[in-house]
């Protein structure tokens, strides 16, 4: 009976002790990948996938901008001004999400699975409840939100409809956001790039069909593509939410766990408000530069509009490899490895830096052609999204190395240090330049446009200088967890052998 306890493995609890030791560490192979081995292969077997699926992720927008562009400038500028409302509606919630996935790396890196089923379950139903209010709050007061930015009668019916479709797709949005995170924090991305291939190419199948209408589906104009985005996002919610209650894939989710814990809750709720905050300012702010865009004409909003889906090809990928950045660092800094952490940093922000330098140098040769291919028949539009693109393209590299750093702090669970920094970029840096130089100077447009790359340099040589001065790498949020889990580790093997030796 005593070899018997020794073969004892509660799973669920974290507790792995005896030969079947083994048996845990073949389970948790590509978590050691992160945690083992050369800096760049560790890094970009997290960040290959990601980026991957950040990109497909966002021939969604593309694909809606394809289309839609097809129906002239108006309903480019529909979506356009629709976008940052709907961003600044995900970013609240969010905020949340990255405290969930940063916690559940850093217990991944500690190798307790019972905080990391635990901490995603929570951390879902917080974010759904959250999602569901944003979603209500967000379809009533649309018609408000565009009367107050001052839409023109042309753009409106277009820019509503495409918004209170795209608030009751909020829910699901968020719970998918939620799995991608699961599933990167434990150093499994490839499941979700599967699956988003899958409803990208769905997604482009519906969007005609939905936009123009086919037999009995009648042409919905641009809210088509909102609904078309909307029955892809129920699709893969569903997919992912199976795959998380069966339990094979690093997360093991059961209803039970959704009860709430309050204790948890607040402490998600204190480190994720900081995300939160930058998240929704990050929104808020694109929000007033689309505020003061629009002030300047439907073709300077829809040249914004073109523009900024070029930018977005470049940005989310960005936004992927900061999110892999972010992972390896929460999952070094919870195994205690913190000087191969902040080497992953390093490593992270020269990529990021030299790739988006080469993409900022390629869109500034090619600006006019990729302008055209989302508005191939507005020359007007053409011109002002070119000199939009060329003006902020070269300052791009700045743009990625501030994306790596926002990565290395939040992995670090330093949520305060990037929420400063981004506050800064935005209501100090960007938005005064662009007012100051678009109203108050002769340059008119063109000062909108250079607030981008001037606010994106000033920013990042202050993440660097926050990254070298070194006081991210004190904090490490699974620390007194662990200390309780070994009390309560030694607890249970006395337990257990005990019960196997009666």
């Amino acid at each position: 009976m005593y070899n018997t306890a020794r073969y004892l493995v509660r799973k669920g609890d974290g507790l792995i002790f005896g030969p079947k030791r083994n048996m845990a560490k073949k389970e948790l192979t590509g978590v050691n990948l992160l945690l083992e081995g050369p800096l760049f292969k560790s890094l970009m077997t997290l960040a290959f996938p990601l980026v991957l699926a950040q990109l497909l992720q966002a021939t969604y927008q593309l694909i809606d901008a394809f289309w839609v562009g097809r129906l002239g400038g108006n309903a480019v500028a529909a979506v356009s001004v629709t976008t940052p409302i709907t961003f600044v509606s995900i970013a609240i919630g969010s905020g949340f999400s990255i405290a969930g996935s940063v916690l559940i790396a850093q217990f991944v890196g500690a190798r307790n699975q019972r905080m990391v089923n635990h901490v995603a379950a929570q951390t879902m139903l917080m974010v759904f409840l959250v999602s569901v209010v944003l979603a209500i709050a967000g379809f009533l007061i649309a018609p408000g939100i565009l009367t107050l930015m001052g839409v023109s009668e042309a753009v409106y019916e277009g820019a509503l409809k495409f918004m209170r479709v795209s608030f009751v797709g909020l829910p699901f949005n968020f719970m998918f956001i939620m799995f991608m995170s699961f599933m990167r924090s434990v150093g499994r991305p490839a499941i979700p790039l599967y699956i988003i291939m899958g409803t990208v190419t769905l997604n482009y199948i519906l969007d005609p069909i939905f936009i123009f209408g086919r037999g009995s589906i009648p042409a919905m104009g641009v809210m088509g593509a909102a609904v078309a985005t909307l029955s892809t996002q129920i699709l893969a919610l569903c997919i992912g939410m199976s795959i998380l209650l069966r339990g094979k894939r690093g997360v093991h989710i059961r209803f039970s766990d959704f009860t709430p814990d309050w204790q948890y809750i607040k402490q998600a709720f204190n480190l994720g408000l900081p995300a939160s905050i930058e998240q929704s300012m990050r929104g808020l702010g694109l929000t007033m530069m689309t505020f003061l865009i629009t002030s300047f004409g439907t073709v300077t909003l829809a040249s914004f509009g073109v523009g900024s889906n070029v930018l977005q090809v470049v940005m989310i990928p960005a936004l992927g490899f900061s999110q892999a950045i972010s992972t390896v660092v929460a999952q070094n800094m919870g195994a205690g490895q913190i000087d191969r952490a902040e080497r992953l940093g390093r490593l992270g922000g020269v990529i990021a830096f030299s790739t988006l330098t080469l993409a900022g140098i390629l869109a500034f040769v090619f600006a006019t052609r990729l302008v055209a291919v989302f508005v191939p028949e507005d020359p007007a539009v053409i011109a002002g999204g070119a000199n939009y693109l060329r003006t902020m393209s070269l300052a791009w590299g700045f743009l990625g190395f501030q994306l790596a750093m926002t990565g290395v702090f939040k992995g670090s669970g330093n949520m305060v240090v990037s929420m400063i920094i981004a506050l800064v970029s935005i209501w100090v840096l960007q938005f005064p330049i662009a007012y100051v130089l678009s109203r108050h100077t002769t340059l008119g447009v063109q000062g909108l446009w250079l607030a981008f790359p001037s606010s994106n340099i000033i920013i990042a040589l202050v993440s660097l200088g926050v990254f070298l001065k070194g006081d991210w790498k004190k904090k490490r949020l699974t620390k007194e967890v662990n200390e309780e889990e070994a009390l309560t580790m030694d607890v249970n093997k006395e337990t257990l052998v005990e019960e196997g030796i009666r």
